[in-house]
């Protein structure tokens, strides 16, 4: 699971530093106190948006993460409209008769029911 997004600020400077004074990418993440994981994936998304350095001095902060950050309307979970929610009380019920009944035992019967696949 992504973590938080560090800050536009810190962004730029990642970049600032990659570029301007051709420092590695280890040496970046520990200078920006970031992990080199995420320092090779901004410059990947710079390299992917098509963008140059320097930046144009009218780049918003707004505009560099719409360009590093696209919205993708198709990727992540699925609506969860199109899935209805377990039944609680049959949950709790069921948990309450059968002594060997486990919660994982419920839940697989739910995706089984739903056609939900595995996410590991």
């Amino acid at each position: 699971m992504p973590g938080k997004r560090a800050s536009m600020r810190k962004t730029r400077e990642v970049l600032r530093l990659y570029f301007e004074l051709k420092l590695g990418q280890r040496q970046i993440a520990r200078s920006a106190n970031i992990s080199q994981s995420t320092v090779h994936d901004y410059l990947e998304r710079f390299t992917a948006a098509g963008l140059n350095w320097p930046l144009p001095p009218e780049m918003s902060e707004t505009e560099l993460e719409a360009a590093l950050f696209p919205a993708d309307p198709g990727k992540g979970r699925e609506p969860t409209a199109e899935r209805p929610l377990p039944d609680f009380a049959h949950i709790h019920e069921e948990l309450q008769q059968h002594k060997h009944t486990t919660r994982q035992l419920l839940w697989e019967e739910y995706r089984a029911r739903h056609r939900i696949a595995r996410a590991w």
